[in-house]
Order: C-alpha cells, then structure tokens, then sequence
C-alpha cells in the first residue's frame, strides 16, 4: 500500500531525521521548511496536520531536506530569518541574523532616554541591515546611516529597509566602517563586526563556513575591527555619544582594554540570555 504523507508525518520524518544528523532545532527547521514550501505559518500546519501532500510539495520539500542535510541553512533555504520580530531577506552576500544580537539592540535603545527625540545612529559593518532597522523601529525620530563594505550586502539591506517600511529614515551607504560618514558626527554607533580568528572559521560547522567569509573573519585574533572601530568612532560621536559593539563571549576583556584606550567613559559589559558576555558599550564625555 501506497504511503501516504501527511502534514503531520512529514513532518515526524523530517524532524526525526534532522535530530539523527545532529541538527539541533530539528523539528523547529522542519517546521519552517515545510511551511515555506506549503506557503502557510507554522499554526496553519497544524491546523491541517492530516492533510496530505502533494508529488509536487512532497519534492520541493524533499529537495530543501537534501540540502539542509547537506549543511546549508534554513535562512538561506527560505531566504529569510526573523529577528526583533521583524522579517529579513537574507542570502549568501550578508551573515544571518542571530539572537544574540538582540542584546545590541536592546542596549542601544535602552541609552537613549527618550525614545521620541530625534537622533543621529550609525550601524557599521550592516549586512542585511538588521540592527539599523531594528533600532528605526524602536527610535521612531531616528536617521539611521548604515555602511558596509559588500555592495551586494547593502542592496539587501536597503531592500529590507523598504520591506520594514523605515527606507526614508535609513540610508545604505558602501564602504568600509567610517569612509562613507567623513566629518560627520552621530548620537549612537552600533556594531557587529566580524569577530572570529581568522584560524578557527575552517573548524566552524558547515552551515556557518557557508556564510561569507568576509563578514566573519576578524582577523589573526578576531579583533582586528575593534582596533580600528575604536580607534575612529570618538571623532564621529557628539559629546555625550556612545557606542555600541557586539563582541564573543571570550573577547569582553580585550574589547574593554580598547574602549579604555580610545578614551570612552563609563565602559559596560552586557550579558545576553544565555549569560554570556555579548556587548560592550562607553560613551564620550562632554
């Protein structure tokens, strides 16, 4: 007798088969897989858990299985990844968001005392886009000015800016860290810059080396653009100014030694939910 496959039992299968291959989430990515293929959220698949799949949905499904097996990630599968409750177009041009960085965000809101007034911010090293946009979101008078140095990762960017509906209040510029803002001055900068030992990205998994690699490699010790982030955002902060960086969990006390160096005041560690060591914010005295 014919099998015959379900929302439900494909669904079983899958998740099943990504937790033997060491997938983590397995049946959170299976979900998202089947949800993308089907056109529908996660609820609606369990609002229709007995309804049977079609040859044509059961393949498309089956060649994203492959794949996934294969080491590429599910936001690269589906060409987005949530964060800050806010939808992504990512691709192989820009690193996929991941939670952690909420931690940055949520620490550059929080030095902001009044979230109405208006603001300068600058977002470096962008990618898709995520951290500028997010924190438009949240400063409702914010000019956001975004560099990154990959063209193909600001058009994204700009393209998630229209899709989050702030595009007239961030602006996309390609460049490397702060040569597209020469003589200007912001109230906030932000940061995720690339911050892994230039040695350690060959032992990383597979679906992280398929990340481009210029938004990953830091360097001979992963702190190459700290140096040069922090060396540079004084001059390109008004008085009372501050920035904010995400950073590894192994990398807080050697970020700390260089805002000490640069000058700032008032250095802070953040932790993030899973208590480690994420960012580090100082801010520029008057």
């Amino acid at each position: 007798m014919t099998q015959v496959w379900t929302t439900l039992a494909v669904l079983d299968w899958t998740a099943k088969r990504f937790a033997e291959a060491g997938i983590g989430a397995s049946r959170l990515e299976a979900q998202v897989l089947l949800s993308h293929v089907l056109n529908c959220s996660r609820t609606q698949l369990y609002m229709g858990f007995d309804k049977p799949l079609g040859e044509a949905e059961l393949g498309a499904y089956r060649a994203l299985i492959k794949r996934r097996l294969g080491g590429e990630c599910v936001a690269y599968l589906v060409g987005e990844q949530e964060l800050w409750g806010l939808p992504f177009y990512v691709d192989k041009h820009v690193l996929v968001p991941r939670p952690d960085t909420e931690t940055l965000i949520e620490t550059a809101r929080g030095l902001r005392e009044d979230r109405a007034a208006a603001c300068r911010v600058l977002d470096l090293c962008t990618g898709s886009g995520a951290i500028a946009i997010s924190l438009a979101k949240e400063l409702a008078a914010a000019t956001v000015v975004a560099t990154e140095v990959s063209p193909e990762a600001a058009a994204i960017a700009t393209k998630n800016a229209e899709r989050n509906g702030v595009a007239d209040r961030v602006t996309v510029r390609v460049g490397d860290l702060f040569v597209p803002v020469v003589g200007e001055q912001f109230d906030l900068i932000v940061a995720n810059p690339p911050y892994i030992a230039s040695a350690v990205i060959p032992t990383l998994a597979a679906e992280v080396r398929a990340e481009p690699v210029i938004a990953l490699d830091g360097g001979p010790d992963g702190l190459v653009f700290y140096d040069r982030i922090c060396a540079a955002a004084r001059a390109h902060l008004v008085p009372g100014g501050a920035l904010v960086v995400e950073h590894g969990f192994d990398q807080a006390e050697a970020v700390r030694a260089r805002f000490e160096a640069a000058g700032f005041a008032k250095v802070t560690l953040v932790h993030d939910l899973g208590k480690n060591p994420r960012v580090t914010h100082g801010v520029v005295g008057a």
